[in-house]
């Protein structure tokens, strides 16, 4: 604590390493947390709305090309291109898919594909963009990056 009385951020290190937490230490991650940080309550609040989604569907593949570039795949059997939406709002990437085929009009002997309504939802790091957006053969494609802001870059001062 500093002469002020705030709560100054440390890292705990142990021969030089970072602390790490594991899933039974989540109680003492999150003392930790709100001992030894500021203005972490709205990281709180994201991690606790990280389930939007209601459903597994459609289903995706999310790619770790680099530390920094990420690849997220769904796959949208069924779909036309203009019949896929995505966009981002709030920290929030957004994949809907409305379907325009008619299957009461249509008899199946067997329906293995689901060309289902959708709105698929993941939260997203204010430091990740999205690079580049591509639909092509029945496949979603999102490139993400993650950036470090010029706010958490390095500065010297003296």
């Amino acid at each position: 604590m500093d002469a002020f009385g705030v709560h100054i951020l440390h890292l705990a290190f142990e021969e030089k390493q970072m602390k790490m937490y594991g899933a039974g230490d989540l109680d003492k991650f999150v003392k930790d947390i709100e001992r030894y940080s500021i203005g972490m309550d709205e990281w709180f609040h994201r991690m606790g709305a990280v389930h939007e989604s209601k459903e597994n569907y459609p289903p995706y593949n999310l790619i770790k090309m680099s530390n920094v570039r990420f690849k997220l795949e769904v796959a949208l059997a069924g779909f036309k291109k203009d019949e896929v939406k995505v966009y981002s709002e709030n920290n929030k990437l957004f994949v809907e898919g409305h379907s325009s085929r008619d299957d009461e009009a249509i008899e199946f002997i067997h329906k293995g594909v689901a060309a289902r309504d959708f709105t698929r939802v993941w939260t997203i790091s204010d430091d990740v963009v999205i690079d580049e957006v591509d639909y092509s053969d029945g496949v979603l494609t999102i490139e993400l990056q993650r950036v470090i802001p010029d706010h958490q870059k390095r500065k010297d001062w003296l």
